[in-house]
């Protein structure tokens, strides 16, 4: 199944950014959105034949140049079993001109789905610690015209990477705590050379079901396959609001 129609079904998505709730016999969850104001830096080539693009993009750049973006996560636990994933999209072009002064367009589309199963191996009043296994889901899609679409190319890529990866939440206070997760895949397995990611979380709890985050969030993936080249890093602070349920 293509990576836009797995998105299309996804109705509740997970992010680890808050601590789940003590261990109970029943299914407990939380849903997250959040703004990530990730800067980006790398090389792409979104496409056979098209021309590699150094990307150096701080985050005034990246808003500059947006189309759209959505950002959505959540998490759920039964006793030590838990789920969790993270949606997001973003979408930016841009004009110039190329060679020999002709006026270009180019825009890219980056999807990525996160979803991870796994096991709290280990639970304690101040500490909770997860470890998981799961899949990192890629679409990248990339369009270039020029002349005003007289001459247009476009192509992308779907694929997607193992991942394995840990949770750990600290209890700091009655209403404060701090979260750290970390993961790594990729493996030359699914599809690219490596992925990554860390997120790091301060949260604050504002009622039984209400909690804020603010922290920062790193996404990395090295991909390359025939003319396609995706060597990417997105970085930069998140804040989010949650709804426990």
């Amino acid at each position: 199944m293509r990576l836009t129609k797995l998105l299309a079904a996804m109705a509740v998505i997970v992010l680890p950014v808050l601590p789940a709730a003590a261990q109970d016999s029943a299914w407990q969850g939380q849903a997250t959105a959040y703004v990530w104001g990730a800067g980006l830096g790398g090389d792409v080539t979104p496409f056979t034949g098209a021309t590699t693009v150094e990307v150096d993009k701080s985050l005034s750049d990246v808003l500059d140049n947006l189309d759209g973006a959505i950002f959505l996560s959540g998490y759920a636990r039964r006793d030590r079993f838990v789920l969790m994933g993270d949606l997001s999209i973003a979408s930016a072009s841009e004009e110039g001109m190329v060679p020999p002064g002709i006026p270009a367009r180019a825009k890219i589309r980056q999807s990525s789905l996160t979803l991870l199963g796994g096991y709290r191996a280990v639970d304690l009043p101040e500490m909770h610690m997860d470890v998981l296994a799961g899949a990192r889901l890629w679409q990248i899609e990339g369009t270039a015209d020029v002349f005003g679409g007289a001459i247009t190319r476009s192509g992308d890529k779907s694929f997607a990477d193992p991942v394995l990866a840990v949770r750990v939440n600290y209890t700091l206070s009655p209403r404060w705590s701090a979260l750290f997760y970390a993961d790594y895949g990729g493996f030359d397995v699914g599809g690219s050379h490596d992925t990554s990611q860390i997120v790091a979380t301060a949260n604050y709890q504002v009622t039984d079901q209400l909690y804020l985050s603010g922290g920062y969030r790193q996404l990395n993936v090295d991909y390359r396959d025939g003319g396609t080249r995706i060597d990417m890093t997105m970085a930069g602070p998140i804040i989010g609001a949650t709804l426990r349920f």
